[in-house]
């Protein structure tokens, strides 16, 4: 592996920052280098609660947003990818709109932690 790959994984423990750094009802994209390659992934926050995912679409492997930080629907209520207009759950990442029906994004383990946002197991 080259470190011009992106990888799907993240180890556990490494922290991506205070809770606040990410706004209540949006999210925010990370890019991780590691030793073994590049890793895109974004966080969703719900009040305290965050979920995370690989930053790429099920339906053609992009990444969802063309903007930074802008992986929701205008209301907030859903993941959006700016290319084709799929839609995702925030909870569980399942397309509920667009051409990728049956599919999911792939999660990217996220929890707080004292206030800071930690990639987990």
């Amino acid at each position: 592996m080259t470190d011009t790959e992106r990888l799907t994984t993240t180890p556990a423990g490494v922290t991506l920052g205070p809770l606040d750094l990410i706004p209540d009802n949006n999210a925010r994209g990370f890019v991780l280098q590691m030793r073994a390659g590049r890793f895109h992934g974004f966080v969703v926050r719900r009040g305290d609660s965050v979920f995370g995912y690989v930053d790429r679409c099920p339906h053609m492997g992009l990444p969802l947003a063309q903007t930074l930080d802008d992986y929701l629907a205008p209301d907030g209520s859903v993941i959006a990818c700016s290319w084709h207009a799929a839609l995702f759950r925030v909870e569980d990442g399942a397309c509920v709109g667009g051409p990728c029906a049956g599919q999911r994004l792939t999660p990217w383990p996220v929890t707080v932690v004292d206030g800071m946002v930690t990639t987990g197991v």
